[in-house]
């Protein structure tokens, strides 16, 4: 039964002032956005989101993003309202030690956040790739009469977030793919930090919307509930994704701030505050008032969610009558579980002098676990062919054939990335994006976010060093492996040939609660005999021997991580030649091996071998802590240069040559 104006009004202003007197309360936070959005948040979470408050992570519930993450509370009062396991002691300690209630949604803390947002546009850029995931999980497994998956992505987006780069990249694809399950209701506030957005931001946004290709509507009162509702009703019914821009006043009741810069990213203050509870009718005390009839409305979502996730099982253990095979392997999915054998048609590539790139192992690698992992999905910004990333035989996602799973990005990687997390978040999919090494700056900050949201994001690099040779330092990347390996929580992998690269794709594979980036050559690699060498398998522990040479204990640690790993094994050689015994050790991940206890660690660095020299060609920032005191690096503490590849390593120090050299002057 629609609820009465009346009752509608209570609850709107119970979001409202919730979130002001948490944020009042904490001394801290943002109670413009609250207080401006909440008749749309109403509408979205009363009159169409579909979700059980009992189980968040039910697999066919509408996904809802608050994109302008800075507006936390708005979202944790609606999962307090709404029955979710957020308390109202969590609400009073929203931005305090240890609570639930962080300064910006994070995902994993708290029940019912979909994306960790703040940093603007993200959240936008992440619904695009839910909605991809949705689009081609329906497409793969939906039959007639079994709409087995079937939801909506809702969002709040802000002006900050539609000024930001990665969500027009994010648009335009969404756009051209007619992704129709995304509804994004704009708050058109027209007020950021610096004041009216009429000074930085000043294009037709409806008109620049349409030419990406969606559906763009105007409520021009914020406060109209059914003028927001009829939007989202049309907007269901477009097959393109749609933006609904609401004009809105920031702060909505402030007496002072309202429709100002001093509504947005500070507490009110106990005056303003009560004066905005005055306006509107509302109790000044207590703090926190949540009327029983504005609680008992919205907690009918539980009672009616568990209905939507009962009639969708119901539903599911038909499907499952009809179609086993199909429920299975979607339940597989939905579950993140691996399918028996996945491992089982990987390549054993042979000893191999010439061997390959890196990239062109990865290639192969990635076709043959595509043939056992339906659920592996992904592609490149533009630079498939390069970075061997396409998936033979199998079709390209577009709008009319979403079961295709390989993704052409379009030259977009910050949008990219944030689509991979939001595929990542959805689930049902192992996602990967790929670019070139040095072209990770323009997607780190989403790299970022899949590491502090632990999601099992695959990210691809390929041209990793001044192996670009000839294009010269604007693509040589020099100082981005230290730059992701200062990202915690983010699996780094850079293997030295075509075994570790296929030992690097399981770990990515089985990481599903951290991401991984694997880091390739353009150049050709030798495929090391592994009759001489340790086995492949020693990548799972970051770092391993792969041969002691000379008798006696090793004088001196030869280390390296890729195509570095040839040089040093050569210099090895000739180190042994002179009565010198070594240690190789292979390094493809600074990570895995931190995580080994300290027995392993010591089993392959020998505390007792002081001599150390770790050789790669990046910056040397961060390897004085495995070649300790004594020890040098041999790395590239400036950019590069354009030349032929060997050329350019022979001139910056990365000879079989300077490494048997340095290693004597260490020795000395």
């Amino acid at each position: 039964m629609k609820e009465s104006r009346q009752l509608q009004d209570v609850c709107i202003n119970t979001i409202r002032f919730l979130s002001a007197d948490g944020v009042q309360q904490a001394n801290s936070g943002h109670p413009g956005l609250p207080m401006g959005t909440a008749p749309m948040a109403y509408t979205i979470w009363t009159r169409h989101l579909h979700h059980n408050p009992a189980n968040p992570r039910w697999a066919n519930r509408d996904r809802f993003i608050l994109s302008g993450g800075h507006g936390s509370m708005l979202l944790y009062s609606l999962l307090h309202l709404t029955g979710y396991d957020v308390t109202l002691e969590d609400i009073k300690n929203f931005r305090q030690w240890g609570s639930i209630t962080p300064g910006h949604p994070e995902y994993g803390i708290t029940p019912g956040v979909e994306t960790t947002t703040g940093p603007l546009g993200q959240g936008f850029a992440n619904g695009v790739g839910m909605a991809i995931a949705e689009a081609h999980l329906a497409k793969i497994f939906n039959r007639p009469g079994f709409e087995i998956i079937n939801h909506y992505v809702y969002a709040i987006v802000t002006d900050g977030d539609l000024m930001e780069g990665v969500a027009s990249e994010a648009a335009s694809l969404a756009g051209h793919l007619r992704l129709g399950k995304l509804i994004y209701l704009y708050d058109d506030n027209r007020i950021s930090i610096e004041g009216s957005t009429d000074i930085t931001f000043s294009e037709d946004r409806g008109k620049r919307f349409e030419a990406y290709g969606w559906h763009v509507q105007t409520v021009n009162d914020g406060l109209d509930v059914d003028a927001i509702d009829r939007s989202i009703q049309a907007a269901r019914q477009d097959p393109r994704p749609s933006l609904i821009m609401v004009r809105n006043i920031i702060g909505y009741g402030l007496p002072t701030r309202a429709g100002t810069p001093k509504a947005h990213g500070e507490p009110p203050g106990e005056a303003e505050l009560n004066g905005a509870k005055e306006r509107l009718g509302w109790q000044v005390e207590p703090r926190f008032l949540i009327p029983e009839e504005a609680l008992a409305f919205f907690r009918q979502a539980v009672t009616s969610g568990a209905a939507f996730e009962k009639e969708w099982q119901n539903q599911l253990d038909a499907y499952r009558a009809e179609y086993p095979e199909l429920a299975e392997e979607l339940v597989r999915r939905l579950e993140g579980k691996l399918p028996p054998g996945w491992t089982n048609d990987l390549p054993v590539f042979p000893a191999d002098a010439k061997g390959l790139a890196t990239r062109a192992s990865s290639g192969k690698v990635l076709n043959a676990l595509a043939g056992r992992l339906p659920e592996l999905i992904g592609g490149s910004a533009d630079l498939a062919p390069s970075n061997n990333t396409w998936m033979n035989d199998m079709a390209a996602f577009s709008a009319t054939t979403p079961e295709g799973r390989n993704i052409h990005f379009g030259v977009r990687e910050h949008g990219m990335a944030s689509a991979v997390n939001g595929m990542t978040y959805h689930g049902g999919v192992i996602p990967f994006g790929a670019t070139f090494m040095v072209f990770s700056d323009y997607l780190r900050p989403a790299v970022r976010l899949s590491a502090l949201s632990h999601l099992g994001s695959i990210w691809v690099f390929t041209h990793d060093s001044i192996g670009v040779g000839e294009d010269g330092p604007t693509h040589q990347p020099v100082e981005h492996l230290a730059a992701l390996r200062s990202i915690p929580n983010l699996v780094t992998l850079r293997p030295a040939d075509a075994n570790e690269v296929c030992e690097a794709w399981k770990i990515a594979i089985e990481n599903r609660h951290r991401p991984t980036a694997l880091v390739l050559s353009r150049q050709a690699l030798p495929t090391l005999d592994r009759t001489i060498h340790a086995p492949a398998e020693g990548v799972r522990k970051g770092a391993y021997t792969l041969a002691d040479l000379g008798d006696g204990t090793p004088k001196i640690i030869l280390m390296a991580s890729g195509s570095e790993v040839h040089l040093i094994i050569q210099a090895a050689k000739r180190l042994e030649s002179r009565g010198i015994p070594v240690r190789i050790v292979s390094f493809p991940s600074w990570e895995l091996f931190a995580g080994q206890d300290e027995t392993y660690r010591n089993s392959v660095l020998l505390p007792q071998v002081e001599a150390r020299l770790a050789v790669e060609a990046g910056i040397t920032q961060g390897w004085h802590r495995w070649v300790g005191a004594r020890g040098r690096v041999i790395g590239l503490d400036r950019y590069g240069a354009s030349a032929p590849a060997a050329i350019v390593f022979e001139k910056l120090g990365f000879s079989v040559e300077n490494i048997e050299q340095t290693a004597l002057e260490i020795l000395q």
